[in-house]
């Protein structure tokens, strides 16, 4: 197993630093005051392309953030069942009809000032999975980021990922040929300032996926947008 790497301190063009895993556990420190992305993630240049991303509604946010037990499920007295996931196997695809979304996953790792790499805008439409987390399928929160916008591109892999809705189904394909199909269990935008680390890189009982884009209002001078949206997705 890989160790998570120590995490840094970085300015507003990156992250301030990527989660660290102690135990089997995916509990992190992650994100400085500008959230998981700078400028890099973000956009090119210092003006936003239009139009706007959609942003979450309230009736979107998520009532969960870790699956719950299922209903009629076995009594506190009863033999605790161990969560089942499917073994470790890189993701390559990603799809979410919804949205419109068929897009390659690269593997994502830590640059040598140990912040997150994330992926070139050159490849905006592409997500990126940090791979020191689990697969898409193992037990524990899988993270893929994408890009929202970009000065070449316009909309990007995730632009309207502030669109879906509770229900809404996100596939994703992985090297070892199985497809995991989650079910997004809700979806919001956190200020970049206070963004929910612990939420989103937490420990699950089943095999959860976490996509997080930038969001929110534009703020030129910096160049950044000032949300992060996460959609949060469980296999059922």
């Amino acid at each position: 197993m890989e160790r998570w790497p120590d995490p840094v301190t970085g300015e507003v063009g990156g992250p301030r630093g990527v989660p660290r895993r102690a135990a089997g556990l995916a509990l992190v420190t992650l994100f400085a005051l500008v959230g998981i992305f700078g400028v890099g993630l973000v956009v090119a240049a210092f003006t936003r392309p239009a139009p706007r991303p959609p942003q979450p509604v309230a009736e979107a946010a998520p009532t969960r953030y870790a699956p719950a037990p299922e209903a009629g499920g076995p009594s506190a007295s009863a033999v605790p069942v161990a969560p089942v996931g499917l073994d470790r196997s890189d993701p390559t695809r990603v799809r979410i009809p919804r949205i419109g979304v068929d897009a390659d996953i690269m593997s994502l790792g830590v640059n040598a000032d140990g912040s997150m790499e994330v992926p070139s805008l050159k490849q905006a439409d592409r997500a990126g999975w940090y791979r020191f987390g689990p697969s898409p399928g193992e037990i524990g929160s899988s993270v893929v980021v994408g890009h929202v916008d970009s000065k070449e591109l316009g909309p990007a892999v995730f632009f309207k990922l502030g669109a879906l809705r509770p229900g809404d189904t996100i596939q994703v394909s992985r090297k070892d040929g199985k497809v995991v199909t989650f079910t997004v269990d809700g979806v919001k935008a956190f200020p970049k300032a206070s963004f929910p680390t612990d939420l989103v890189y937490a420990t699950t009982p089943n095999a959860t996926l976490r996509l997080v884009t930038c969001g929110g209002a534009f703020d030129k001078k910096k160049g950044t947008y000032l949300d992060n949206v996460v959609v949060f997705a469980s296999v059922r």
